[in-house]
Order: structure tokens, then C-alpha cells, then sequence
């Protein structure tokens, strides 16, 4: 059991996929963090297993966080095929491996048609909002989901110059 004790919570792997929730008019939705304090985020979250694939990671996590099916009609999954290699912040760090410190992040984009509903999981996030993409990097507390959101409309297809 990767060295933990039997029945022990097992670690977190430190590959994890970033997803940039948006509508076709480049709104993105943002969701706050319910462990405290102003942390906006898109949706985030690590692959249950090794093997998983990046995509079902995607579809996983956009689900468990906001309630969005990534199959429902008129939503557009993508991979931008970017990855962002991070230090795990040392608080967090307790959820990995004794040793692991760095986090592998791939970035994925969702097109969603504006209006779509959205159910947070009270357990991890407790407020949600939509912010034009300029707005919503500047409210991102992490560096590389704010430079996700300025690079979104050259992934949308919208071709405004971040």
C-alpha cells in the first residue's frame, strides 16, 4: 500500500488536471475554496490512480466540483496539451508521499453554454461566480491558473491577444 499502514487514507498522486470552465462569450466560472480565505479557482484535482487517463480525470473532477457533466449537450472538452510543473504548497503537503514536493498539472479547457447550473461541493467550495476572462485571472489565486485564464481565448478559437 505504497508504504502506508493498511485502512490508512491513501496519498495523493502528484499529477492533477486544471480546467478552465468557460462560455463561448469567454466568462469564466470561478469557485472559492471552502478551507478559507479568497482562494478563486477554476476547477482542480488529482488523477485517482496512475493509469487514469487525463481526460476521465477532467470529466471526474468538473463533475465532483460543479456539478457540470462534460458529455451534456453543447459542452466541448479540451485538452490544450500544456502542463505546468509546480511546488505542492507545504501545508498540502501531507497529502503525498513522504519526499514529493513537485505537482504535474494538466491544463484542459470547457466550453459550456452561458447559463449552464452549477452545484458546488459544500465540502470543497462554498461561493461560485462567472468573470470575463481578463477578470477572472486577476482574482485566480494561483499564478498558473491566472496565466490558464489570459490564454483562453487563443485555445477557444476566440483569437483576442491575451
Amino acid at each position: 500500500m505504497s508504504g502506508q499502514e493498511a485502512g490508512a487514507r491513501p496519498f495523493k498522486l502528484p499529477q492533477s488536471v486544471l480546467v478552465v470552465v468557460h462560455t463561448p462569450a469567454l466568462d469564466i466560472l470561478l469557485i472559492r475554496r471552502a478551507d478559507g480565505g479568497e482562494h478563486w479557482q477554476s476547477v482542480t484535482g488529482s488523477k485517482d490512480r496512475e493509469d487514469e487517463p487525463w481526460e476521465a480525470t477532467a470529466a471526474r473532477e468538473v463533475q465532483e466540483e460543479t456539478g457540470i457533466d462534460v458529455r451534456a449537450s453543447g459542452c466541448v472538452l479540451s485538452d490544450w496539451l500544456l502542463e505546468n510543473v509546480y511546488d505542492i504548497w507545504p501545508q498540502w503537503r501531507h497529502r503525498y508521499a513522504p519526499g514529493v514536493v513537485l505537482n504535474r498539472e494538466r491544463v484542459f479547457g470547457l466550453c459550456v453554454p452561458a447559463g449552464t447550473p452549477v452545484v458546488l461541493s459544500p465540502r470543497e467550495h462554498v461561493a461560485w461566480q462567472w468573470l470575463p476572462w481578463r477578470d477572472a485571472a486577476d482574482r485566480c489565486f494561483s499564478a498558473s491558473n491566472a496565466e490558464a485564464c489570459l490564454l483562453l481565448p487563443r485555445f477557444s478559437g476566440a483569437g483576442a491577444a491575451p
